[in-house]
């Protein structure tokens, strides 16, 4: 159908006809109904996926630690044996465990041969002594008649050398006295010094032999832990440092660097670390011996001093793939899953710290609680900040930009 169409602009007319003119009616109608028609309605808001607790990554002064394995063993040990051979065994006086004192009774041996000996012993000193009394009494004699020549020269010089070995024999007789007493006394074997039996060899009726061990003891029950550490971490333990010993019943122990050893060994490259078992740490309810038993394997934590890094609470990590992340809350309420590199660690998982060495900014809000149950790009609903975990109200703390405040959905 043809019409025609008048069209006016500010600055000329225009006539169309036909269906040209109808489209642009057409057009134009359709334009005006959609000036027309309202606006469309905004999208749905996205329901968050989980209520989290965030936190700021901040900069604190935690210690400085460097953990290490090793063997308890005793500090020093002492070998226990008999000074005399061929008798035997009347009684035993210690026992494996038993803490004994320095000239304490251990064991006590036969001793009537030994008893024979001392007063045969005796008997020739005392005939010794009652001839050397003769000859002294002859030389003297001589000696008051030498100027007088009542008696020859090689008589005076007979009475002299008798006297001299009479009392030679006298000394020799003396000494084989002191010999035998002391063969006596070493049939009671007595302990060398303090501490705790720990091998007893020795069976009640046996004939032991010189030099033979009967018990082995640990020296004033004094043990130490030797930590394995590489030639770079040598270096870093001073002497007289303070360390932390576990034992693997989940005793902890107090200790002190008494000697870094000044050679590593070729085969394994490890150095050993001597150090002084002291105490349990409290409230432990048993005793340092009980707790740590020489040949034990434990592990242990040296403390080298204080020094500043980012953290963020342990709880805040997530360990995935045998990778750490952690979740860092965006602007629109979204979590960015974030790669990051772990350092030390402080306190337990609940409270504690752990240092971010690499992949998060200073004064990044980080998901604390809740974070295993999220994925990237969650949007959550935020809670009260946590400003910084119960560990870390004594530590001192270096805030990072002011973090942004709760959010809403």
């Amino acid at each position: 159908m043809n019409a025609w169409i008048v069209l006016k602009t500010p600055q000329r007319q225009w006539r169309l006809w036909g269906t040209g003119a109808l489209l642009l009616a057409c057009g134009l109608g359709s334009q005006a109904t959609l000036a027309a028609d309202p606006k469309p309605a905004a999208a749905a808001p996205v329901k968050p996926a989980l209520t989290v607790t965030t936190v700021q990554a901040m900069v604190r002064s935690i210690p400085s630690v460097l953990s290490a394995n090793g063997n308890v063993l005793a500090w020093q040990e002492a070998s226990v044996g008999a000074e005399v051979g061929g008798l035997r065994v009347q009684e035993l006086h210690a026992q494996v465990g038993d803490t004994v004192q320095r000239g304490q009774l251990l064991a006590s041996l036969v001793s009537d041969g030994v008893q024979a000996d001392v007063a045969l012993a005796r008997a020739q000193l005392a005939e010794a002594q009652a001839l050397g009394a003769d000859a002294v009494a002859n030389a003297e004699r001589a000696r008051s008649l030498q100027d007088s020549g009542a008696i020859s020269a090689q008589q005076i010089a007979q009475m002299l050398t008798a006297e001299q070995a009479a009392k030679a024999r006298m000394e020799s007789a003396k000494a084989g006295l002191d010999a035998q007493l002391l063969r006596l006394k070493h049939t009671q074997v007595l302990a060398p010094d303090s501490g705790t039996i720990t091998q007893r060899n020795a069976a009640l009726g046996t004939v032991v032999g010189a030099g033979s061990e009967m018990f082995r003891m640990i020296r004033q029950g004094r043990l130490e832990w030797r930590a394995e550490l590489t030639s770079a971490e040598l270096g870093r333990v001073p002497v007289g440092s303070s360390v932390v010993v576990n034992a693997p019943g989940g005793v902890q122990a107090t200790g002190r660097v008494r000697m870094v050893a000044p050679t590593v060994d070729p085969q394994t490259r490890l150095g050993l670390v001597y150090v002084d078992l002291v105490a349990p740490v409290a409230p432990a309810k048993v005793s340092l011996a009980a707790a740590f038993k020489p040949g034990m394997y434990a592990q242990g934590s040296f403390a080298l001093g204080k020094s500043d890094a980012l953290t963020i609470p342990q709880q805040a990590v997530v360990v995935r793939d045998g990778f750490s992340y952690c979740f860092q809350v965006q602007a629109d309420a979204r979590v960015a899953q974030v790669k990051i590199t772990t350092g030390r660690r402080v306190g337990d998982a609940a409270l504690g710290l752990v240092e971010v060495v690499d992949g998060l900014p200073q004064g990044a809000i980080v998901v604390a609680s809740g974070a295993g149950f999220l994925n990237d790009g969650d949007t959550v609903k935020t809670v009260a900040l946590a400003t910084k975990p119960a560990i870390a109200s004594s530590q001192s703390v270096k805030p990072g930009p002011a973090a942004s405040a709760a959010r809403a959905p």
